[in-house]
């Protein structure tokens, strides 16, 4: 696994820190991406775009929530996301 930079792994953790909201991996990625030689704005660049594309996501499931609720529309129970045969309480 080295086809990859120090630098261009450090930019992919961070995202994927981002993605996942984990503050640890934040809170590492950022200073050992700094002494890879990326400057605070490159580091800021790749925030922004990890946090860009989780938002898709996020919205999408926002709207699909408000869209059932105000339509009254009743989920296709065939599937669940969970693997729960019973909805959440």
């Amino acid at each position: 696994m080295n086809e990859l930079s120090p630098r261009e792994r450090e930019l992919v953790a961070i995202g994927a820190a981002i993605g996942s909201n984990c503050v640890p991996c934040v809170e590492y990625h950022i200073p050992v991406a700094r002494k890879t030689g990326l400057t605070d704005a490159q580091i800021g660049e790749a925030i922004e775009l990890a946090n860009k594309v989780k938002q898709v996501p996020a919205s999408n499931v926002y709207e699909t929530a408000r869209q059932l609720v105000s339509v009254g529309s009743q989920p296709d129970k065939s599937g669940s996301c969970c693997g729960a045969s019973e909805p959440h309480a």
